[in-house]
């Protein structure tokens, strides 16, 4: 029961790889709080961490909310008083389209949740982390964001300044005992996936609980790592 009694945030979590990171944080003892879009997968979500265990304060939010964003943290710690662990996972793909036909609003609502909002996380949500006595950060990022392909400018843009907005992140707080750190999934059965390649049939991935025991490892409070990109597809599940 490596988070026992440690209270772990999990955006985009009432689905795919957030649901399946929840199950796994359970398993492992967390309590857990759940932030989504959709109340009814939260809600889902929540029945099978009970059913492993664990508890759940569940959070209907849309990340592109702001405003609800940053008072997140001040409702966090009055209930709390600290995060033990953060879960950056909630992001959007985007149209797969040439860069010289990505409308303006689309590519400024892609950068909104996958980059903006997270930086509003992190401004509303760090000062719980460091009130934790090892408090444990994992961005979920995605190879586009060095491996640039063609049509994906707005999502491989977006993971880029993710990435660069995490490292400088984790070098700010290495003095703390904060530890910050991208994780990036293999390809796995998700709706994002199923976006980007629909000719995939159900099962052509591995499922999101394949990979959520790597995140398990970086929110441990054994962990020490810090600003480094961790590819969760290169070790056994």
């Amino acid at each position: 029961m490596r988070l026992s009694d440690r209270i772990v945030c999990i955006t985009g979590a009432s689905r795919g790889f957030g649901a399946a990171v929840a199950r796994a944080c359970a398993a492992e003892g967390a309590h857990l709080v759940l932030t989504g879009r959709t109340k009814g997968g939260l809600e889902e979500v929540d029945d099978a961490v009970r059913a492993a265990g664990g508890q759940a304060t569940l959070i209907p939010l849309d990340l592109r909310q702001g405003q609800m964003i940053d008072t997140l943290g001040a409702a966090l710690y009055e209930r709390f008083g600290r995060l033990d662990g953060l879960v950056l996972n909630a992001g959007e793909l985007g149209p797969i389209t040439p860069v010289s036909h990505l409308e303006p609003k689309v590519l400024e609502r892609v950068m909104g949740l996958n980059v903006l909002a997270t930086h509003r996380l992190i401004r509303s949500l760090e000062p719980l982390l460091k009130a934790s006595a090892d408090g444990r950060a994992v961005v979920v990022t995605d190879a586009p964001a060095r491996e640039p392909r063609a049509y994906w400018g707005a999502y491989a843009a977006s993971k880029a300044a993710l990435e660069a907005l995490a490292r400088c992140w984790a070098l700010e707080l290495r003095i703390t005992p904060v530890r910050v750190n991208l994780a990036e999934p293999g390809p796995m059965g998700t709706r994002l996936r199923g976006d980007a390649f629909p000719g995939e049939k159900p099962g052509d991935q591995p499922e999101p609980a394949h990979y959520a025991a790597g995140i398990v490892d970086l929110l441990d409070p054994a962990c020490t790592r810090n600003g480094e990109l961790v590819r969760l597809h290169d070790s056994p599940a």
